[in-house]
Order: C-alpha cells, then sequence, then structure tokens
C-alpha cells in the first residue's frame, strides 16, 4: 500500500504544478469561469462578500407542471395537423345555416384532446413520482457540529455529505476523508458509464484524517473548481486549506471528484463537500434538452391527413360549382315551395359561394375521422400496458417491470433498423450466467455447481474437465473484493478458501460469470500472477502467466521486462515476446455466447456500438459477444492525425467498397468476408468535420462498427448524423449509464437499463430492469390506423342536405367501430411470438413502415371509394324511387334511404376487419360481433322513443320500418357481398401465388398444430 500512495502522492503534484502553471489560461481571469465553495459554508467574515448563487440538488425529467399543464399540452396537441383542422371545422359548424350540428366534430374533439391529456399527464405523473423519490432520498449533512438527516434535494454546494456503504452519492462530491487513513475509497460508476470495476478515489492528506464530524467541523478550506461541463472524467480545481495560520493549496483532478449516480463500495463511509449538485451535476448534463418525439406512424397520418384535406376542398370546390350549375335553370334555383327572400336575392354572389364552399366542407369533412385519432392514442396507451406484463422483460431479483414512459413510440420498435448501444454488454446482457461449455468435443452442462456431460448425470470432473476449468477460473483480470464491515482485516487472509462475502468485479460480464461458475467446481488453490499479455486485435487472445512454488520463469520475465521497457518500437517487441510465449497451445474447450445479435443482424437491423472504452477492450468485447465475427474483417479508422490522412483513409476504404458486387461483404474464392468497422473518437471528430457523407457510405457498407473512445455528447452526434441521412432510418438507442443519456434522448426510441442507476430510465422512452434486450417484432401498430380509412364519402348530391342523422355521424368512430379495431391493434399476432423468436428473418416483412407504406395508403383509399360507391349507388339501384318497399304501399323516404346505407357501412366495416383478423380471442369475437348487435339495439332504441330534448323527431320509427322490409334485408345481404366477396379472392389470390414469408410461416404453424391434433387424436 505504502508504493501506491507515493505514487499517488507524486501524481498530484505533477498535476499541482500543471494547475498552477495553466491557472491563468484555462481557468481565465473571469470570476464566471470558476466557482468557489467553502467548505461547510463558512464563508468569509468581510462585509463586501457577496456569496455565489447555484442551482438546489433537485432533478428534474419531467414536463410538465401544474401550473403549465392545460396551456402547454393543449399547445402541442394543437400543432397537430389532425387537431387544429378539426378546431376550424367546429368554429365553422358553430356559425348559423350549417348543414351538420357543430356536436358531430366538437364532442369527438373534446373526447380526443381529453384521452391525450389523461395519457400524458399520467405518463408525466409517472415522472414526477420518479423525480421525488429521488430527490426526496434521506441523506447526511454536518451542519452545525453534527450529523444531520435530510433529502437529497435539501443539499447545498459546500455542504458536507456523508455516505456509507452500497449508498449512491447524492451530488457531485469532492472526497474529504473515509474511514481508511489514507483516505482512499472504492467507486463503481456502472450508473454512469455502465462499468462494474472498483475505481480508486482519493483524499488530499490534509482533510484525509478529518474522519470525524467534529474534526470536519473545524475544518477551514475552499475549494476552486471550473464550473460544471458534461465531461465525466474532466476536473480541475485546487483546495486551500488553512492549517496554523499556513494556506496550504492541493490540486483536484477526476480522481478526487465522486460523481452523483456513482456508488460506494467497499467502503465503510465516506465524508465529501457538494460542488455541483442538482441539475448542474455531471449526470444532469449529459442529459439533452427533451423534444417532442414523433413516431414515424404519426408523420405518415399527417401526409395522408394533408392529402385527404386536398381531396376534401377538391370535393367541397367541385360540388359547390355543380350547386350553381344545376340551380341555372330558375325551377331549380327558386322551386315554388321554397321561395327566396329579397335578402336572400340580393346578397352579395361571392359571400354566398363561400357560404356554400364552407357548408360543404363542412358536410364532406368525415372523410377525415377525428375518432382514429382517439383510437391510435389509446392504443399506444394501453399497448404500454402490455410491454411491462412482458416477463421478459422482468426482473424477479429486484421484482421490476418494464416501465414506459412515452407510449407515444410503441410502434416504432417494430419498425427498428439500427440499434446503438454503449456496449454489447448492455444489449445482449450485463449480467451473464454459465450455462454450457465443450471440452475435447463433448458438450456439458452445469448442473448443481458440477459440469455434467449432455445426457448424463452428475459425475466428477476428470483430468481434462478439471484443466479446463482451471484455465477458466484463472485466466481474467477479475478482481475479487471482501466485505470488509468489520474493519479492514487483510484480504489475502480469504486466498485459501472460498469466503461468501466474496465479490467479483469484471470488465466484462462473460469474465465474471465464468469465474463464479468454476468457483462451485474447484477446490481453493493458491497461484501467484506474475504477467499478464494483454488482448490486442490482431492476436485475438488474452493469456496469464503463472507460478508454483515449483516453477522457473526466468527466461520469460527477462523477455518480458526487455520489451515492455523498452523505448524504441515497444509494440513490435511485445507482439515478438507473446508469439514466442503463446506457441504450441492446446485446445481444451470453448465457451459460447448469447445469439441476441445474430438475431438482430438475420432480421436485417444494423447494431452499431458506441463506447468509451479503449481500442483493444472494446474490441474484445465485440468479438467475445458475435458482434464481429472472428473471420470478419476488420477495418480501422483509428489514431488519425489532420483531415487529410482521415479523408485518405475514408477514400481507400470507398474505393475497396465500390468494387464489390454485395455491400456487405467480399467474396473469396471459399468463402464470404464480411466487414466490419471501428472507430476511435478522435478519428471520428475529423470525419465528421468535412467528410460526413463519405463516412456515412463507408460505415453502411460495414454489417458491423464499433465506435470506441467516444464522449457521451458524441454519441448523440452520431444517432444524428444517422437519424437525418437521406434514407432516414428509425434507430434505437440502448444504455445504462448517464453518459448514454443524450445518445437515448437523440434516438427515436430510447432504452434506459435501471439495473444501475434510476437516472437514465427517467429520461428514456422505455426502460427496463432486465440485463437482456428482448427483441420485439411488432407487427400490429402499423395496420390498425388504416383500416378507418374505409370511411366514405357521405353524399354526391347537390344540394345542402345530410344523408345520415347526425347522431349517426357522431357516434360512428366513437361507439359502433371503435372497439373492434381497438382490440384487434392490441391482441393481433400474425405469428405465434416463438416462431417470431426463431425466425427473426420475419421482421423485415413489417419493417420500414411497410405495412403504411404510401401504396398501402392509395390501396386502402381506392377501398374505401368502391366500398362507398357500392354502399350508395348499391342501394339507389336496390331501393330506387319507384319501388314499393312497405307492405301498407309507402315508399323509403331520405332518412329511410340514408339509415339503409348507414346500416350496410357498420357492418361491412366490421366485417372486413374480421376478415384482417388473424388470431382470434374471446375478445376479438365479444366486441366484433358485439358491435354489430349495439349498433342494431341503439338504433330500435333511438328510433323508437319520441326524445324531448331534440329539436327535431326525423328518425323516430325509421330504423323499425326498415327492418320490416324484407327488400331492405336482402338489399343489406347483397351489398355486404358484393363489397367483400372480391377481398376474399384477393386474399386467396396472393396467398397461394405470392405468399410474403409471415403467410408461409402462417401456414407452416397451422400444419404443425393440426399434426399435434391429429397426433393427439390416433394416440388416445
Amino acid at each position: 500500500m505504502h508504493s501506491l500512495i507515493q505514487r499517488a502522492e507524486n501524481q498530484s503534484h505533477r498535476v499541482h504544478f500543471s494547475f498552477k502553471n495553466m491557472s491563468c489560461s484555462q481557468m481565465g481571469k473571469k470570476p464566471s469561469d470558476t466557482r468557489t465553495v467553502y467548505i461547510a459554508n463558512k464563508f468569509p467574515q468581510h462585509g463586501h462578500y457577496i456569496p455565489q448563487r447555484f442551482a438546489d440538488n433537485r432533478i428534474i425529467s419531467s414536463k410538465y407542471t401544474i401550473w403549465n399543464f392545460i396551456p402547454k399540452n393543449l399547445f402541442e396537441q394543437f400543432r397537430r395537423i389532425a387537431n387544429f383542422y378539426f378546431l376550424i371545422i367546429f368554429l365553422v359548424q358553430v356559425s348559423p345555416d350549417t348543414p351538420t350540428s357543430p356536436i358531430t366534430s366538437g364532442l369527438p374533439l373534446f373526447f380526443v384532446i381529453t384521452v391525450t391529456a389523461i395519457k400524458q399527464g399520467y405518463e408525466d405523473w409517472l415522472r414526477h413520482k420518479a423525480d421525488n423519490e429521488v430527490n426526496g432520498a434521506p441523506v447526511f449533512v454536518v451542519r452545525s457540529g453534527s450529523l444531520v438527516q435530510t433529502r437529497s434535494k435539501n443539499i447545498r454546494v459546500g455542504d458536507i455529505v456523508r455516505v456509507a456503504k452500497d449508498e449512491t452519492f447524492p451530488a457531485d462530491l469532492v472526497l474529504l476523508s473515509s474511514d481508511r487513513a489514507e483516505g482512499t475509497c472504492h467507486i463503481t460508476t456502472a450508473s454512469l458509464d455502465g462499468e462494474t470495476n472498483l475505481k480508486t478515489h482519493y483524499a488530499v492528506p490534509e482533510t484525509a484524517v478529518a474522519q470525524s464530524v467534529s474534526r470536519l467541523e473545524s475544518l477551514q478550506a475552499v475549494v476552486e473548481c471550473q464550473q460544471p461541463e458534461a465531461d465525466l472524467y474532466r476536473f480541475v480545481g485546487r483546495i486551500t486549506v488553512t492549517q496554523q495560520g499556513e494556506e496550504i493549496v492541493r490540486p483536484l483532478g477526476p480522481e478526487n471528484l465522486l460523481l452523483r449516480g456513482a456508488r460506494l463500495k467497499n467502503t465503510k463511509e465516506i465524508f465529501g463537500v457538494a460542488v455541483y449538485t442538482g441539475m448542474e451535476s455531471k449526470m444532469a448534463l449529459n442529459y439533452k434538452c427533451k423534444s417532442q418525439k414523433r413516431s414515424a406512424v404519426e408523420k405518415s397520418m399527417n401526409t395522408f391527413l394533408i392529402i385527404y384535406l386536398g381531396i376534401l376542398l377538391f370535393e367541397a370546390i367541385l360540388s359547390t360549382i355543380l350547386k350553381y350549375a344545376w340551380q341555372a335553370e330558375n325551377k331549380w334555383d327558386e322551386p315554388f315551395y321554397n321561395q327566396k327572400t329579397d335578402k336572400e336575392r340580393n346578397s352579395s354572389q361571392i359571400l354566398k359561394f363561400i357560404s356554400d364552399f364552407l357548408a360543404f366542407l363542412v358536410l364532406y369533412n368525415f372523410i377525415i375521422p377525428i375518432s382514429l385519432y382517439v383510437t391510435v392514442e389509446l392504443q399506444k396507451f394501453l399497448g404500454s400496458f402490455f410491454i411491462g406484463w412482458d416477463l421478459d422483460l422482468y426482473h424477479e431479483e429486484s421484482d421490476q417491470k418494464a416501465q414506459v414512459n412515452t407510449s407515444d413510440l410503441n410502434e416504432e420498435l417494430g419498425q427498428v433498423e439500427y440499434v446503438f448501444t454503449d456496449k454489447t454488454g448492455t444489449l445482449t446482457e450485463n449480467e451473464m450466467q454459465f450455462r454450457e461449455c465443450s471440452i475435447n468435443g463433448i458438450k456439458y452442462q452445469e448442473i448443481n455447481g458440477k459440469l455434467v456431460p449432455e445426457g448424463m448425470t452428475e459425475d466428477s470432473p476428470d483430468g481434462s474437465e478439471e484443466l479446463f476449468l482451471k484455465a477458466v477460473s484463472l485466466c481474467h483480470t477479475v478482481q475479487i473484493s471482501y466485505d470488509q464491515t468489520d474493519g479492514p482485516g487483510d484480504p489475502f487472509s480469504h486466498a485459501n478458501s472460498f469466503s461468501p462475502q466474496m465479490e467479483y468485479y469484471a470488465s466484462s460480464p462473460d469474465e465474471k460469470a465464468l469465474v463464479e461458475a468454476t468457483k462451485s467446481c474447484l477446490s481453493a488453490r493458491r497461484y501467484k500472477l506474475l504477467h499478464v499479455l494483454e488482448f490486442d486485435a490482431n492476436r485475438r487472445r488474452m493469456s496469464v502467466i503463472l507460478q508454483k512454488p515449483s516453477d522457473e520463469y526466468q527466461e520469460v520475465d527477462r523477455r518480458l521486462h526487455e520489451a515492455r521497457t523498452a523505448l524504441q518500437q515497444r509494440e513490435e517487441r511485445l507482439v515478438e515476446v507473446f508469439n514466442f510465449i503463446e506457441k504450441d497451445l492446446e485446445l481444451l474447450g470453448a465457451t459460447g455466447v448469447q445469439e441476441t445479435i445474430e438475431s438482430l443482424r438475420l432480421a436485417g437491423i444494423k447494431v452499431w456500438v458506441l463506447t468509451g472504452d479503449k481500442h483493444e477492450t472494446a474490441v474484445s468485447v465485440s468479438l467475445s459477444c458475435g458482434h464481429f465475427h472472428r473471420t470478419m474483417n476488420i477495418l480501422e479508422l483509428v489514431q488519425q492525425k489532420s483531415d487529410r490522412e482521415c479523408a485518405e483513409q475514408l477514400r481507400r476504404l470507398a474505393r475497396r467498397y465500390n468494387t464489390l458486387a454485395h455491400p456487405f461483404c467480399e467474396v473469396s474464392k471459399d468463402h464470404v468476408i464480411q466487414h466490419g468497422l471501428v472507430v476511435d473518437g478522435a478519428s471520428l471528430s475529423l470525419a465528421l468535420r468535412e467528410h460526413e457523407k463519405l463516412f456515412m457510405e463507408v460505415c453502411k457498407n460495414c454489417s458491423a462498427v464499433l465506435c470506441c473512445r467516444m464522449a457521451p455528447l458524441q454519441k448523440a452526434k452520431v444517432v444524428r448524423l444517422l437519424k437525418t441521412s437521406p434514407e432516414k432510418p428509425i434507430t434505437l438507442a440502448i444504455g445504462d449509464g448517464a453518459n448514454d443519456v443524450s445518445m437515448i434522448q437523440e434516438a427515436h426510441v430510447g432504452i434506459g437499463r435501471c439495473r444501475t442507476g434510476e437516472d437514465v430510465a427517467c429520461n428514456s422512452n422505455k426502460s427496463v430492469k432486465s440485463g437482456g434486450f428482448s427483441l420485439t417484432f411488432d407487427t400490429v401498430r402499423d395496420r390498425s390506423p388504416v383500416s378507418f380509412l374505409v370511411w366514405m364519402f357521405n353524399m354526391l348530391s347537390c344540394a345542402l342536405q345530410t344523408l345520415y342523422d347526425s347522431v349517426y355521424l357522431t357516434l360512428y368512430n366513437i361507439c359502433f367501430t371503435s372497439l373492434p379495431i381497438l382490440v384487434y391493434s392490441l391482441f393481433e399476432q400474425l405469428v405465434h411470438p416463438h416462431v417470431l423468436q426463431s425466425k427473426p428473418a420475419l421482421y423485415r416483412d413489417i419493417s420500414k413502415n411497410s405495412l403504411l407504406s404510401f401504396k398501402t395508403f392509395l390501396y386502402w383509399t381506392f377501398l374505401g371509394f368502391c366500398h362507398a360507391f357500392v354502399f350508395f349507388f348499391g342501394s339507389y339501384i336496390l331501393m330506387g324511387e319507384d319501388t314499393t318497399l312497405m307492405g301498407n304501399g309507402q315508399m323509403f323516404g331520405n332518412w329511410t334511404f340514408g339509415t339503409l346505407v348507414f346500416t350496410v357501412m357498420v357492418i361491412t366495416v366490421t366485417l372486413k376487419l374480421a376478415l384482417e383478423t388473424h388470431f382470434w380471442t374471446w375478445m376479438n369475437h365479444f366486441v366484433t360481433w358485439g358491435s354489430i348487435a349495439f349498433y342494431f339495439i341503439f338504433s330500435l332504441f333511438y328510433g323508437g322513443i319520441i326524445w324531448p330534448f331534440l329539436h327535431t323527431q326525423d328518425m323516430y320509427f325509421v330504423f323499425v320500418q326498415l327492418l320490416s322490409s324484407g327488400s331492405a334485408w336482402f338489399a343489406i345481404i347483397i351489398i355486404i357481398i358484393t363489397c367483400l366477396f372480391p377481398d376474399v379472392i384477393k386474399k386467396v389470390f396472393y396467398r397461394h401465388l405470392q405468399p410474403t414469408s409471415t403467410q408461409k410461416s402462417q401456414v407452416s404453424s397451422v400444419c404443425v398444430t393440426c399434426a399435434i391434433v391429429l397426433d393427439l387424436c390416433f394416440q388416445r
């Protein structure tokens, strides 16, 4: 420990001199460039001193407050084209002489606004709740000579804070002292950068001795440091300690700063002074400014809305012109039963044209169904609960489920083309468990802590198994920590036995899992670690050299020492020595890795790793988890010193790709070679400065990209670069630390793993506690909105007379057809989830928003026109004005004819959705047939009573008369068959001649199910 402390002190002095030399230029002369923190808030006593103002310690991730929720939410909602359009229509309907009641637009608009506001308010309430948990956490601070418990939000800059073992730091603290005499402590920064290994931090010698509250209270010290910045790994400051009238100045660097969100480990307690609090802490500064994210489906709907708006305007203008052409004859312009007044005859023709145009606009406005947005909002809100109920995303150890912070982006999970992760362990699983391995070609499984050959019972390991386990348990860089709650003790006292208080800390989760697995399979034995031969991208391996008491290794030690101390060609000499040592090796066995990344690749999803790790570590982890294949040609854009050098390297790579037939691979004589790209942070900055287009061309031609030594804001810049590329791909970012927040907020969909900290979860769209990433094939979200496009153009007559009753117009999307499409969007499964997981390529069928493409939109629009044509003219032909329909000789009137068309429309729309449904549940049956039954029951009830509060009784007894006519029933059946029969023929035709991969899987699943059923029947 003495040598370690000496090295730390020497380093501190070097930093001290550097700090003095740069203090004038780097810290600047302006007072605003630095901040002065008086420890324990002991300010100078002279009267002219004005304390600096600092932020409080509250963390805010919410979007609204009680006071601004209504105006801010309404402003955001009416920024949507649809809501603003319906608001204008409602205002037009309020004016007199409109053909429909303002309730037909006002009530659905109010319902949409209310449902959306409730949904967004509930989601923001969850954010407030999470913020209150963090801000209200109990902490201990030193005030007035005693240790006082308070809430985290009450911490002020200058407060001395006490943090105990396994607690997180509530603010950015400069370490003053710990329970160790040398003033050191160990922390993990998993919630900041995802790293689980221990890091050592130091206190300056003058404050390290202040281990009690009384000594801290008497401490006279001032911290001067730079203003807050987002860089987690940079801190420049100094501390001035006054002892016996003498001022002692010590430098402060990153090794003295304890960041908010990090966790104290293997140290009983520490005391630190708060220098950055709340939204000024480094963790909070990595948060990007929140912006409203909108899904690709919503953007597509807005585009289609504009197209429909154009159709609506065209139809209104055309109808207005046709009306004036029809009224050109005097008998139609002023019939004997409807004479004009003098005011009407003398009114302005322009104003009359505008009035008629607005009337037709109101009459036809139902081409854009407002309730479509109601159903979409409800589907998103209710769909978020399904994510929370997903057992694959449930973390059993902490009893935590997945949390959806923003339900507006649920459907984006089914459209992801690029996945960005801070490291591959976050994407696969940071907590890995040893399952099986291969030794001498034999597959072994772990059963009750022992390796057992597959298909056999437990047995003691033979020589080859024991040698394999020994190699696995020794060849690693895992650090072992012992519980020191009873005092520091001697950590080496546990060396001959496995202590139950041991904790393992590793840079990669697979190393930790393998060491933990071998602990129960081997007896304790002591070895001396002599050398570690570090991993590099060329050798693609690491080795360790161990010594038993009888071993000799002088030759190896001499050559390694000479290579590592060489001043010239050190890397080449190390490679030579490593090759000398690592020869004539014998293959003992192999361990496997998860296939998550390979499944993503088969699904057409590209994985980019954006990590702060150094180059060698990042490449090692990518190789170990399958992000890079062993046979992959790894290309590097690293250590570029100038723009010119970087551009030449990029052009060299681009020219190579331009000669390839396949965009992702180079075909050799006997196999296919895939390419992976490695970029470091410095080279990336040069590439993005003037060569963005060339850099993106190279990246898109690689099947895997690894960016190492990345700053947090660089990660967000890379995501933004790809997100704004001409292809506009859907991006997803997943991270587990505060340095990933900016990347998560920049991507279309952000997922935060909150196993190590809650702050990243609060700033993501989705958060999961489980380490594994569950790929969701969401095939429902894109199809549900387009089913509403079956809405028809209600009337083609030139008179301003509605075909339907206003109550029917209001309730069509709210009651009669809303539940079937909602349940369809929630429960529909084109293929069973197990089939999707076994065949990831099926994801390609729904990627790039293919189910809501412009081609699909045109098809459904054309289908809506055809159905509307059949509804209206089919009813008109079958129920012509010369046909006697009633038993008493009466003929159908306008309202009866309109009710007939409306009845056919409701039944056809519902049955059309039934034809599209593949996965039937009891809920689908209930809402499908129940909606049709509800329409008939409501119509009988509505038309069978004289309602005193209605101005007119147009629908009284109309529906009863309609159902009493056999001709009406015949017309309903014929029109429905005419509409749906071509749809059935088309589905059968395409399924047999041009089936998609999904449809083929549906057929194979049905065949397998039938075979199982038949087999069970024969067994009985």
